[in-house]
């Protein structure tokens, strides 16, 4: 293998594995040249083709160690370059895509570990995984620094996904490498510097696990003035309080004939085996079945837990512990000048750190921090069963592609991933215990059942009652999608996307994925966006002041006086349908309205805090929908009944924009629309006293017998 030495700068040839983009021209295993670590200028790279995620990239001279693309793909000559990356991407997802999240397992970051660990003489470098393919048109860049390992495939798991958002690149150390923490630095560092300079109006992510968090912590500090959003998954900040303290004199000590004991020892600690095992299993399967296949992972996965000693052999691991102390007083020593966006992803069962303080140390330390705490996932989180890593950062708004988050224009649809698990596994069991139907009218005004009197083409306005809490959103969102492919985009308070809602266990939760399934801020800016590009958009004129009415106030409307829709949707001829939704007075019975929260001391006083400091979407012109405070009414469960749905005869607004700008005419509509509300509410609470299957004990029953769609009353 030969290795170019020129002013301290590595140009250098190296084994490239499975999870480096390869080209069907050529056999798994080839040589490639490509930019290493180096401390003066490099040399022009030759023009040999290399495939690097599947699409175009030319090789330009580059300074400072670092190689410098266009795009995730193959390197070409610089003439083809344009015409190759404008053929691979695309400007945007479908709904529903496939995102391929849960395909590949530990089983496979071992398996490739293998062929990454072999020797080679160089130093640290890039790669681009070959499952991430080309992005999307306009992605940013994310660069991911690795754990204790040094491979860069920590992202295995997550590199499909990612790579539809995100120009991918991982960071590879060597096994053998000793470059110090500085060295790291710079390299890292370097590399950031010039992706800013070529894209100076795009964020640049580090996705950083353990040791790569506080690289990315470091990076972040020296560099203030360059946009940065750091995705941390357990970082080793918290290495002086690590629980393994007591056994680092005894790792060092160990004899050599017996480091073979040290990857089962290594593979307890960094992560949990048994969510290791459960990555790809369908929780859709039968508990036999599902039990079957975890058998099988976890028996494939023990035997090859004994390449963590190639992986990390002793002499290497002994300098990564000291790799590791470096770089967390390096980086907590500069935590105060850390200007980026930050999301700590912190493991309760972390065996190696106290990631869970240490992630709440972070958010009181940094200056723009939020956590996510992941309770059942171990240190190796990444390469655990959790949800994908695309997923957190989308239900996180912290996904963007320039300097500031456009809820829609940065907006990516759910993968079919995200579907089955939002709807099987966070909301499935009041779904399942709603059983909801929904009906629709056509042109002629006939009701039938299913949304088929609803529009396929946009622009269309779903206008309806918002019931308590806001329960009829989920069965709605998910109906569209399942039965039209369509994504209903909800307008909500802007509070649920300021974090003040967040709990103190800070989990991945329900306000999490009603963004990842297009809740959006409901401003006229927002709707008028949404509206230009011809989206089904959800609207609730009643807002909060509905979704938290008091005592006797259910199916009672609470619009504004102004016609706040009208003019907007003629302005884009959209189609307006209004819509009823029943159903909450047979799941839970309110107890404590806002009226007998305020008469309790103490959380009347933390109520009146919050109203203080929430965000007014209204002015006090809009009566008392504009007055509503947020706060979590007391409800006592009950047996559940049924969700029932109207969607009543589309109100088409085309050509009718002139009409509508007159006040008058605009009033009429607005006040056509609400008594249509009203009339499909009290429509759907007349017709479910004739449902023979309102009780769950009855759906239940009939679906042990019959095991399809339950039926309902006759129109």
């Amino acid at each position: 293998m030969s290795l170019l030495v020129q002013n301290m700068a590595s140009v250098v040839t190296f084994r490239v594995s499975p999870s480096s983009a390869i080209n069907l021209e050529y056999k798994p295993r080839f040589r490639v040249r490509t930019q290493s670590l180096g401390d003066g200028d490099s040399s022009v790279l030759s023009s040999d083709s290399l495939v690097v995620n599947g699409g175009s990239v030319t090789r330009e001279k580059v300074k400072d160690g670092t190689l410098v693309h266009s795009g995730n793909g193959r390197i070409k000559p610089r003439i083809e370059e344009k015409k190759l990356v404008k053929d691979a991407v695309s400007e945007d997802l479908e709904v529903l895509w496939e995102d391929g999240y849960g395909t590949k397992s530990v089983k496979d970051y071992l398996d490739e570990a293998t062929e990454m660990v072999k020797p080679d003489g160089g130093p640290p470098r890039w790669f681009c995984p070959v499952d991430c393919g080309p992005p999307l048109e306009g992605s940013p860049t994310l660069l991911f620094l690795p754990g204790l390992d040094g491979l860069g495939l920590g992202l295995i798991l997550h590199q499909k996904p990612l790579g539809k958002a995100f120009e991918v690149r991982c960071l590879h150390i060597p096994v053998y490498d000793r470059t110090p923490f500085e060295g790291l630095l710079q390299f890292v560092e370097k590399t950031v510097r010039l992706e800013h300079a070529s894209s100076p109006n795009k964020p640049i992510y580090l996705v950083g696990d353990s040791f790569g968090g506080c690289l990315a912590l470091a990076v972040a500090a020296r560099n203030p003035s360059i946009d940065l959003v750091l995705v941390l998954a357990n970082p080793a900040t918290s290495f002086g309080r690590s629980q393994l303290q007591p056994l680092f004199p005894v790792l060092e000590a160990l004899p050599d004939e017996l480091h073979f004991t040290v990857p089962y020892l290594l593979s307890s600690v960094m992560g949990e085996p048994t969510k290791m095992a459960m990555v790809n299993i369908d929780n859709r399967l039968p508990p036999r079945l599902r039990s079957q296949q975890f058998s099988a992972n976890l028996t494939a996965l023990l035997p090859r837990l004994s390449g963590m000693a190639d992986i990390i052999p002793k002499d290497t691991l002994l300098w990564k512990l000291k790799l590791l102390k470096s770089a967390s007083a390096y980086a907590n020593s500069r935590l105060h000048a850390v200007k980026a966006e930050v999301l700590v992803l912190a493991s309760g069962k972390d065996k190696m750190l106290p990631s869970g303080d240490e992630a709440n140390r972070l958010r009181i330390s940094l200056q723009n921090c939020i956590v996510r705490h992941f309770k059942d996932n171990g240190h190796s989180l990444l390469l655990e069963d959790s949800l994908s890593l695309l997923t957190i950062i989308k239900g996180t708004c912290k996904y963007r592609r320039s300097r500031k988050f456009d809820s829609i224009l940065d907006f990516l649809p759910p993968s079919r991933t995200e579907f089955n698990y939002a709807f099987d596994q966070v909301v499935g069991l009041i779904n399942a215990a709603t059983s909801s139907v929904m009906f629709s009218t056509l042109e002629d005004g006939k009701i039938v059942k299913g949304l088929s009197g609803i529009p396929n083409e946009g622009p269309v306005l779903l206008v309806g009652y918002h019931m308590l809490m806001g329960f009829e959103l989920y069965p709605l969102v998910e109906q569209f999608l399942r039965e039209k492919n369509i994504m209903v985009y909800g307008m909500a308070h802007p509070e649920l996307f300021l974090g003040r809602l967040e709990d103190s266990s800070n989990e991945f939760s329900m306000t999490d994925w009603l963004k990842v399934m297009g809740a959006v801020p409901v401003t006229g800016k927002n709707l008028f966006k949404l509206l230009s590009k011809k989206s089904h958009v959800l609207l609730y004129p009643g807002g909060a002041r509905e979704a938290l009415h008091y005592k006797g106030e259910q199916y009672k409307l609470f619009w504004p006086d102004q016609q706040e829709f009208v003019r907007m949707a003629a302005r884009f001829g959209a189609t307006i349908v209004p819509f009823g939704a029943i159903g909450e007075d047979d799941i839970a019975e309110l107890v404590l309205d806002y009226n007998d929260l305020m008469k309790i001391p103490v959380l009347n006083d933390y109520i009146r805090d919050s109203i203080s400091k929430s965000v007014k979407i209204r002015d006090e012109t809009s009566g008392e929908v504009a007055n509503q405070a947020l706060f979590l009414p007391g409800l006592l469960p009950k047996i559940p009944g049924r969700f029932y749905y109207l969607f009543g005869k589309p109100i088409h607004t085309k050509g009718k924009e002139v009409f509508l700008r007159d006040k008058e005419n605009a009033n009429e509509l607005y006040l056509h629309v609400k008594s249509e509300v009203e009339r499909n509410i009290a429509y759907l609470l007349k017709k479910r006293e004739e449902d023979p299957y309102r009780s769950i004990i009855d759906r239940a029953a009939y679906n042990l017998i019959y095991g399809r769609d339950v039926p309902t009353f006759k129109l």
